[in-house]
């Protein structure tokens, strides 16, 4: 066993665009998205223990604490895969919020792999991680590189992008249940073939690069489902736009959406306007480059130094 008790930092992201390219023959959906790293976090706090038992708590009486956690399934994947001696008490201080289109989840079961991994001294390469990561869900791979990347595939597969530089943000989660299956349903994304019955898979990822700088615009395919189906996600929106946000988006496939701004004290006098909404949840944030989420995670971010 090494260090006895730690703290990791596990941050949120945004989708900068997000295209659903079509149905695959295993039922999930083919994707193209840019992801980011956001400073908005959640503190998930490690400690050893002599059992096997792996022991989870939060401040947040919400959040599930059964194997229905994505930490206590990131906890599971690993004993499978690894046979590591020894448990772990790990507790979660959760501020991002819930189903709200952020990766909270994901980040937490990825950053729960690393201090997992830190716990039992296991000295896991970047490709175990990431295989790890694609069993648990779409988004946690990319909590293993951070940063601005590209994720195609269901999500799983990751190229990091270079940086930009750093954006104020203000996100908004209002009082609203978006269901990312049901929002999928409601696409009703086409296929992924051709008349001819061939894929045409291979063809939107050999597109990749020449189209980068087209998904770079801001757009998500979900925004007219999720605005249709939650109006008051809409607002919330709108409501950015109307206090000087230059770009509004739907943050993922949830109920947050995001506002760029200017300056800071652009963004300042927004948050003030924001928070006399009732009901809506206001966080300033700005972008996190891959150099700083490294440098957040500490020595826990030591396997993914190799990128």
């Amino acid at each position: 066993m090494s260090t006895p008790v730690f703290s990791l930092p596990s941050l949120a992201k945004i989708n900068w665009s997000l295209q659903i390219l079509g149905r695959r023959t295993d039922g999930y959906h083919e994707i193209r998205t840019i992801l980011q790293t956001i400073s908005l976090r959640d503190h998930l706090h490690f400690s050893a223990r002599e059992d096997r038992r792996v022991s989870l708590s939060c401040n947040d009486t919400e959040i599930p604490l059964d194997d229905s956690n994505l930490i206590i399934r990131a906890a599971n994947a690993l004993r499978e895969r690894f046979d590591v001696p020894g448990g772990a008490t790990i507790h979660l201080e959760k501020v991002i919020p819930t189903k709200g289109g952020l990766g909270g989840a994901s980040s937490n079961a990825a950053v729960s792999l690393l201090g997992l991994a830190r716990i039992c001294d296991l000295r896991l390469s970047l490709d175990e991680l990431m295989e790890l990561g694609a069993r648990l869900g779409a988004d946690v791979p990319f909590f293993f590189v951070g940063g601005c990347a590209l994720a195609t595939g269901t999500g799983t597969e990751i190229k990091a992008l270079a940086d930009g530089e750093q954006k104020r943000l203000i996100i908004i989660t209002p009082n609203a249940t978006v269901s990312t299956t049901r929002a999928y349903e409601a696409l009703k994304a086409p296929a992924l073939t051709t008349s001819s019955e061939a894929s045409i898979l291979s063809i939107s990822r050999a597109q990749v690069d020449l189209e980068l700088s087209r998904l770079c615009a801001p757009h998500n395919d979900f925004e007219d489902v999720i605005f249709t189906s939650e109006p008051e996600i809409r607002r919330a929106r709108e409501a950015l736009l109307d206090v000087g946000a230059g770009i509004s988006l739907l943050a993922g496939s949830g109920s947050s959406v995001f506002g760029i701004f200017e300056s800071k004290e652009e963004q300042e006098r927004a948050v003030k306007e924001m928070q006399a909404e009732i009901g809506w949840r206001v966080f300033p944030a700005v972008t996190v480059s891959r150099n700083e989420y490294l440098h957040a995670l500490g020595p826990g971010g030591n396997p993914l130094v190799s990128l």
